[in-house]
């Protein structure tokens, strides 16, 4: 019998950890999010030139 049949809960992270889908999606999503605010902090702090 498995584990969802006798009324246990899957672990939040497990179920995240065992779909490869979302995990692709995470890996593509995250880094691209952070590079576009590093460039963006980088834009911020270029001096105005006179």
């Amino acid at each position: 019998m498995a584990e969802s049949e006798r009324g246990e809960r899957i672990p939040f992270m497990q179920r995240v950890l065992d779909n490869p889908f979302l995990l692709l999606f995470l890996g593509v999503a995250i880094p691209t999010v952070l590079y576009i605010l590093w460039g963006l902090i980088e834009i911020t702090q270029i001096p105005i030139a006179d």
